[in-house]
């Protein structure tokens, strides 16, 4: 069977879960099954269907995987965001849309990735300029604490989904016209490889980097997100595990230092660390105390699609916006650990995939870039549903393609399409006889 045609079959059970999910959900708000529920998983499955006609005349032999994870995905989110708010659901599936459109024209723009590679420093100007827009007076938007949102007029947006991916490109392309220089003049000190001081000069650039973002927006999981990234790119660039350890190393200590010395960094410790002390327990450390006892109240199986506890008799909020930052902690409690377990589950294989597509790409840069990827998206995964769980502490980005949020949508469908853009390239058969055959 070919590629296309298992990505087709794939998409199949994507709207199956969607429709079953609306199913669930009507059953338990008014006892009765709709058949509103069909219609729904009809036009999303309409929708995957024409993504994957797109892609089958565009790109023949990409990944035949990734689209349909991405589809599952986005089929959780629907689900969880329309059964806490009907319009909030309403607004994501036209984003869900809008970023099928931007999927589509990112494909057709960008058939020769090396355009890429040639507008590396425009491409990391400008993803710096996104990552520190949130600050520029009189847009800029705080919510607890962190500077993630841009608001002109009526739109808002999330600046720094698009940043991670620009900064990601030109560390790409970076990388690869220096990789050799990095790991020159090494030396083994009891079995470690050491670069020489002069080469950790980008290590030091872009731990700066990571730094400043942790004083001026306030925002450790970024912080952690990009230079997270980096670091994995260093590493399948020289393979080198020294840099790893130093560059994580390093991080580790910066977070301690500003952790110790800034204020707003430091009450974010504090309620990481005890978020039930009776200080700060009703108000900052709300959040995270309510994500706990949520996820705890949903055991192992859940408490059923619809039937988790959002708000109190008095119409108090018992989770704190369900829809973006605790979301995992909804569908935690909806579906238990086994639901739980099976989302992060769909996530490990789409970063699987991408790193797969890396290990077959064969010019460096489009290495680079699906290993770079891959590891951002992994890590955004990490930092929300790490800080959920108490594993560090919570932050505001959003869980990708899950979450209620334009910016993150169009973001990820933008990645999405760089992955299978590398895919196709490097699946596509050498020899004009193999024709338009797919890939096993």
């Amino acid at each position: 069977m070919s590629a296309r045609n298992r990505e087709l079959l794939a998409l199949v059970p994507a709207s199956l879960l969607l429709t079953a999910g609306f199913a669930a959900i009507f059953i338990q708000q008014s006892e009765v099954l709709s058949d509103v529920s069909l219609t729904y998983g009809a036009v999303f499955l309409g929708l995957c269907l024409a993504g994957h006609l797109f892609l089958r005349f565009t790109l023949p032999y990409a990944d035949p995987y990734l689209f349909p994870l991405v589809a599952v995905l986005a089929c959780f989110g629907l689900v969880v965001i329309y059964r806490i708010d009907e319009d909030l659901a309403r607004t994501q599936a036209q984003w869900f849309v809008f970023g099928l459109a931007l999927f589509a024209l990112t494909i057709l723009l960008l058939r020769d990735l090396r355009v890429l590679e040639r507008y590396r420093y425009t491409i990391a100007l400008a993803g710096l300029f996104l990552l520190f827009l949130p600050r520029v007076p009189g847009i800029g938007q705080q919510v607890n604490g962190a500077y993630l949102g841009v608001g002109i007029g009526s739109i808002s947006f999330q600046p720094s989904e698009f940043g991670k991916i620009a900064i990601i490109v030109f560390l790409a392309a970076y990388l690869r016209d220096t990789r050799q220089v990095l790991v020159q003049g090494s030396r083994r000190i009891l079995g470690v490889t050491i670069p020489p001081l002069k080469h950790f000069g980008p290590i030091l650039v872009v731990w700066g980097t990571a730094m400043l973002m942790l004083v001026i927006i306030r925002d450790l999981g970024s912080s952690l997100m990009y230079f997270g990234g980096f670091v994995a790119l260093l590493y399948v660039a020289t393979n080198r595990l020294s840099f790893v350890v130093i560059g994580m190393g390093m991080f580790a200590l910066g977070a301690w230092f500003f952790a110790s010395t800034v204020s707003h960094v430091q009450d974010r410790v504090n309620v990481w660390l005890d978020p039930f002390n009776p200080s700060w327990v009703e108000d900052e450390g709300y959040q995270i105390a309510q994500s706990v006892f949520a996820q705890a109240d949903g055991g192992l199986f859940g408490t059923g699609l619809g039937a988790s506890l959002l708000r109190g008799p008095g119409g108090e909020t018992l989770i704190p916006a369900p829809h973006t930052d605790l979301i995992y902690a909804v569908i935690t409690n909806e579906l238990g650990l086994v639901g739980a377990c099976g989302l992060i589950l769909v996530y490990m294989l789409f970063v699987e995939r991408g790193l797969r597509t890396a290990m077959l790409a064969s010019d460096s840069f489009s290495k680079l870039l699906a290993a770079g990827l891959s590891a951002v998206f992994a890590l955004q995964v990490f930092v929300i549903v790490g800080g959920v769980t108490r594993v560090i502490p919570l932050t505001g980005v959003t869980l990708p393609f899950v979450s209620y949020g334009g910016s993150s949508i169009l973001a990820n469908f933008v990645l999405l399409a760089l992955l299978l853009l590398v895919s196709d390239r490097a699946r596509r058969p050498s020899g004009a006889a193999a024709g338009r055959r797919g890939l096993r």
